[in-house]
């Protein structure tokens, strides 16, 4: 199904990022796989190799627009192209809106928006030159959609990425080229279950009873990036196991 695929995924060191790594790897698609923290990078993708897969590391800052020129260089360079990018990488920073610091809402605005615009344009660049068409995959959350206290610059990030998943049908459709979003609702990761109550309270306020899992996500950007998508662009899928619909406040 996804012969001769090449992908980059950002902030896949663990996690959902890892975990589509995983799954797009056993099926055949060669990775280049991303993250800032170059240990997590290197052991996840020996992780990948180990099971079968064909996986690169290429630690780096995702919000770095020479560093993004240098991945799709290297990925292109050890691979012979690209085309599926995956923009994972995503900063949180939590504070209360009358207190939330210029270089906090810097941060989170260069690494979720900047890093996912200039990845997309840097891949969609290579994909036209190609000519072979390819797959370009935001990733939104629920708080894109629903507000969260704490967490107004993060969703607003979400939202506009949202809106550029829509507004790149209008440049990259005549490339074959589709763009979506995938809007995750609370997902049981390494870093959230940190959080000792997280997996009761999401329990307790998710229609389904249960938060996401990481495979639930990867399940969901896999059929957006595979042959089984070709037709569907400009569109968010949100996986939240009906939360958005009910919309309990989990404080």
């Amino acid at each position: 199904m996804f012969d001769e695929e090449v992908a980059i995924i950002t902030g896949a060191g663990q996690g959902i990022g890892f975990e589509i790594a995983k799954q797009l790897a056993a099926k055949g698609v060669r990775v280049a796989l991303n993250d800032l923290n170059e240990q997590l990078a290197n052991e996840a993708v020996a992780a990948i190799n180990k099971s079968g897969g064909e996986c690169i590391s290429i630690p780096g800052d995702a919000a770095d627009v020479s560093f993004i020129s240098e991945m799709v260089a290297k990925t292109v360079s050890a691979f012979g192209k690209v085309t599926i990018a995956i923009a994972n990488a995503g900063i949180t920073l939590f504070n209360e809106f009358l207190k939330y610091e210029p270089e906090s809402f810097s941060k989170v605005m260069q690494l979720n928006l900047g890093g996912s615009f200039f990845l997309a344009q840097k891949v969609a660049k290579q994909i036209v030159q190609q000519k072979t068409g390819g797959s370009i995959l935001f990733m939104s959350s629920v708080t894109g959609h629903q507000a969260h206290k704490n967490l107004v610059p993060y969703g607003m990030t979400k939202a506009g990425l949202e809106m550029l998943a829509k507004g790149l049908v209008v440049e990259l459709s005549e490339y074959k080229i589709s763009v979506n979003a995938i809007a995750p609702g609370a997902t049981a990761t390494e870093r959230t279950l940190d959080d000792k109550s997280y997996e009761e309270t999401w329990s307790r306020i998710t229609p389904m009873g249960r938060p996401a899992t990481v495979a639930d996500i990867a399940h969901a950007a896999i059929f957006l990036v595979s042959p089984f998508s070709r037709h569907i662009t400009g569109q968010t899928l949100i996986v939240d196991g009906g939360w958005t619909s009910v919309s309990p406040s989990p404080y």
